[in-house]
Parts: structure tokens; C-alpha cells; sequence
């Protein structure tokens, strides 16, 4: 049996070397590196396939999140509202342009933001919401859309682990991150969509915003050395758009292949008492980026190292909660507000997932995964 890895980005590489070789050395032979016609094209093969009017590639996904605040008009102070469970980047970006971060708690099921959470947060200086799409299905975008609307405030949806999911309206179904008005993903290499180092991009269906977007990753330009706007500097590499143009092919393969490696986890778990298998919002497709599980009446960090000595990697996303950060300290978050998010930090681990899993590898993983619970 083959290593078994978190996620194997050697072997979906080799299954596709010859198209991927083929479009590095394109770019490589053209020598246009910098917003080459392999960026324009990846750009609107995402955009056909979202079924976005816009796609702006930058750097990478915290890039995203934060061009998008800028691309608001938002002042200093203004509050952004998002999930106390998720990766730091989605609060970073809020504190680094000197807005205030409001950290709300998840839903026990989904792990996604907790509506009646998110309404009580919001004040006369809230601005926008960034619900984040966690490890791979959709936040409430119904009611999230609802409030936002009664309150008028954007909506940013962090997309990063969920690019490729489908939300499910009762009378249509709509790629997540074109639903708010800006998503963001990441094309970070362990991504459902990822190249082979860093890279992101931008969703919106707003001219204006899309027009100020490509301004403000350009150093602020929309002519040569004539900046409208305080910008960044922030390009998604011809290299990476040319394997990003290959997988995006894909991408939906990718994300059956997940499902169905999810599918074969949950009919060996779902009758153990001590785990309790991904629960799936019936308002979206789930495509996994993480399998992750709860752990109940167990100890984990034994769990996790005697996995390890069977090698078989398995990870805590994520072990602490950001209202708990060192770095966040100064905002004062009240620890009682978030029930959930600290029950689930002492709770979650999740499994290997990718789209190479073998039947032979999850049969392993699970052998021991029971094993060790029975």
C-alpha cells in the first residue's frame, strides 16, 4: 500500500503531468510571466464556470479577503462580523486595515456561522459579513442575504475551501462565492482547486466593484503609473494560471472523488458512538476539503498519535479558537458568547482526504481509527 498522505498532490500531479508539463512550458517558452494570456484565459474559464460575470487572479486567498475589504470604502472602526471557527486569515485582514473584527459563534452541525449569532452582533458600525464556507459546504446564504439586505451591509464569502460547491435556492442552484457581493478563494496547493504554490481570486458580479478590484491588486492603477486608488501589489503568476487552466478541468471530478471517499468514511463511522460523522446543510452540495469528525468520551491527542504510529496523518483544524488568539487579545471577546466554537476545538480531528485515496487506504484508516475507539 502505498503512504498514505493528508493530501496527495504527487499522484494527482503524475495523472496529469503531460497536460500540466505542457502548459508550464508554454508560458515558459513565451517568457510572459506577469499577466499573461494563461492568467486571462484561466480567469474566464472560472468565470464560465462559476457563472460569474467577473474573475480578478491575485496572490494568494488572504490577498482576496483583503482587496475586497479595500475595494469597500470601509473606514477605520467600521465592524466586520465573521466566524470564530475558521482559519486566521478570514480576521486578519479585518485587524491589519484597522477595522474591528466581531467574531460570532458556528452552528454545532455545519460549523458555519450561527444566524441568530450573527444578528445579535450587528450594530450601527457594522458594515459587512464574511461567512466562511467551511471544509467545503456553505454557510446559511439565505438568511445571511436576508439580513445583510435589511441592514445593508456587503457580503464577502470566503470561498477558500469550498470552491466548486453549489448552493441550493428552491428554484436554482449557484456556485458558492458568486452569491454575496465579492467572493474569495485560494488556490493554495491542498485546495479542492490548487496550483503549486500560491495564488487566489476574486468573484463579483458589480462592474464597479470588479473595475476597482483590478485597480487595487495593480498597485491601484487602471492606466500605466496613473493610481486612482491606494493598491497592493498582488498577481496570480502565469505558471500557476497555466496549471490552475489545466485542473480546473477537473475540478468536478476532483470534488465527486471526494464525495465518495466521504461517503465510504461515514458508512464505516456512522454506527460508532464515540464519533459523530459531517452533518451536510441541505442547502449545499458538500465537497469536502476536510473530512472532519467529532470525538466524544475519547482522548484525542492519544487518537491522533497512535494514528501516527500506524502512519496515518490526521489534523486538528482547528485547535484554537481565534477569540483565544494571543494576537487578538486587545479586542476583548467575551469567552462565554462562543459555546460552540470552544466545544469543537476540544472535539474535531479530521482524516486524510484527496482525491487519490485508495479503498485499500481507507480501509486501513478505518481498521485503526475503530480499533483504537472499541
Amino acid at each position: 500500500m502505498q503512504n498514505i498522505q493528508m493530501v496527495d498532490l504527487v499522484s494527482q500531479y503524475k495523472k496529469i503531468k503531460n497536460e500540466i508539463d505542457k502548459e508550464i512550458f508554454s508560458v515558459i517558452e513565451s517568457a510572459k510571466f506577469i499577466k499573461g494570456p494563461a492568467v486571462t484565459e484561466f480567469q474566464d474559464n472560472l468565470a464560465a464556470y462559476l457563472n460569474a460575470k467577473h474573475v480578478i487572479a491575485c496572490g494568494n486567498g488572504t490577498d482576496a479577503l483583503q482587496i475586497a475589504l479595500m475595494a469597500l470604502d470601509l473606514k477605520l472602526g467600521d465592524e466586520v462580523i465573521t466566524a470564530d471557527f475558521t482559519f486566521i486569515a478570514t480576521v486578519e485582514v479585518i485587524a491589519l486595515l484597522g477595522l474591528k473584527p466581531i467574531l460570532v459563534d458556528v452552528d454545532p452541525d455545519t460549523f458555519t456561522l450561527d444566524i441568530k449569532a450573527l444578528e445579535k452582533a450587528i450594530t450601527p458600525k457594522t458594515k459587512a459579513i464574511i461567512p466562511v464556507h467551511l471544509f467545503g459546504q456553505a454557510a446559511d446564504m439565505d438568511k445571511i442575504q436576508q439580513i445583510a439586505k435589511k441592514h445593508n451591509l456587503y457580503v464577502i464569502e470566503d470561498t477558500a475551501q469550498a470552491l466548486g460547491a453549489d448552493y441550493l435556492f428552491e428554484d436554482k442552484r449557484q456556485k458558492l462565492g458568486t452569491i454575496g457581493d465579492i467572493g474569495c478563494t485560494s488556490f493554495f496547493p491542498s485546495k479542492n482547486l490548487g496550483t503549486f504554490g500560491d495564488g487566489g481570486a476574486l468573484f463579483t458580479n458589480n462592474d464597479e466593484l470588479a473595475e476597482k478590484i483590478r485597480s487595487i491588486t495593480n498597485h491601484g492603477m487602471k492606466v500605466r503609473y496613473y493610481h486612482d486608488y491606494i493598491g497592493v501589489n498582488s498577481r496570480l503568476d502565469s505558471l500557476h494560471a497555466a496549471i490552475l487552466k489545466v485542473k480546473l478541468r477537473y475540478l468536478d471530478i476532483y470534488n465527486k472523488a471526494r464525495q465518495k471517499a466521504a461517503e465510504y468514511y461515514d458508512n464505516a463511522f456512522k454506527k460508532c458512538e464515540k464519533l459523530a460523522i459531517p452533518k451536510r446543510n441541505n442547502k449545499s452540495t458538500h465537497i469536502f476539503h476536510q473530512y472532519t469528525l467529532k470525538l466524544k468520551n475519547a482522548d484525542r491527542a492519544a487518537l491522533i498519535e497512535y494514528l501516527k504510529s500506524k502512519n496515518i496523518p490526521a489534523m486538528i483544524y482547528y485547535p484554537v479558537p481565534l477569540h483565544k488568539q494571543k494576537a487578538y487579545r486587545m479586542y476583548d471577546f467575551n469567552n462565554r458568547e462562543f459555546p460552540v466554537t470552544n466545544s469543537l476545538s476540544g472535539e474535531v480531528f479530521s482524516l486524510p482526504m484527496h482525491t487519490e485515496l485508495t479503498k485499500e487506504q481507507q480501509d486501513y484508516i478505518i481498521e485503526h481509527v475503530l480499533k483504537f475507539l472499541s
